[in-house]
């Protein structure tokens, strides 16, 4: 949504500083703190400005918290494909920009990735489509090399946790899903999380969202 309509008067109501970086109906980032908000910088911090509002950074109590909406990529011989790589590879320069792999560093949001083949429904359904293939997954490889842990994969290891699923063809109800939205935390971070869950729940309410919430707790 637009900054000029997002209720961060609600927010502040209910304890939190917000901060906010949005574009139409359609793409639009924000962080959510009670512990203190501050460095924010919205779009890349490095680099050519993105044209879209994908990108949100701040610090949260001395954790630095970078809050991502990757591109979806559509189809592989389209240009918006090219497009997420290169976003992916300026995510990857603009977080060693803005922290240090040393620090207390959190990335997460909707990744548009699923990181292995255990993190889709069925890898043969999917031979040739956006969010599996190996250059995507090449890019979100180099972004944890940098000091990155997906930690909800180091806790779950098992197979068929999703933390998206289409909303045609009753894809929830089959678990027909895909786990493309990543914490992805620093070693300090990693080290010190006590749980991490994705809230099925949250997908099972009236009109919800076809992305299920996905929890940290450190």
């Amino acid at each position: 949504m637009k900054d000029a309509v997002f209720p961060s008067l609600v927010f502040h109501e209910m304890g939190y500083e917000s901060a906010h970086f949005g574009q139409g109906q359609w793409n639009g980032v924000a962080i959510l703190s009670k512990v203190g908000l501050d460095n924010v910088v919205n779009n890349f911090a490095v680099g050519e400005p993105d044209g879209e509002a994908r990108i949100i950074s701040a610090t949260c109590n001395g954790t630095k918290v970078v809050c991502v909406y990757v591109p979806n990529g559509r189809e592989l011989d389209h240009d918006h494909y090219q497009y997420k790589l290169r976003w992916m590879k300026q995510l990857k320069e603009h977080v060693a920009s803005y922290a240090q792999s040393a620090q207390d560093v959190v990335v997460t949001g909707d990744f548009n990735i699923a990181p292995t083949d255990i993190d889709v429904w069925d890898p043969q359904a999917l031979v040739g489509s956006t969010h599996v293939s190996a250059p995507e997954r090449d890019v979100l490889s180099d972004l944890c090399a940098w000091g990155l842990t997906d930690v909800y994969r180091q806790q779950h290891p098992e197979p068929k946790l999703f933390s998206w699923w289409d909303y045609r063809d009753g894809g929830f109800h089959k678990n027909h899903g895909m786990r493309i939205d990543l914490l992805l935390a620093s070693a300090s971070v990693a080290n010190r999380t006590t749980m991490t869950v994705i809230d099925r729940n949250a997908r099972k309410g009236e009109k919800p969202s076809d992305h299920a919430p996905v929890v940290m707790q450190f």
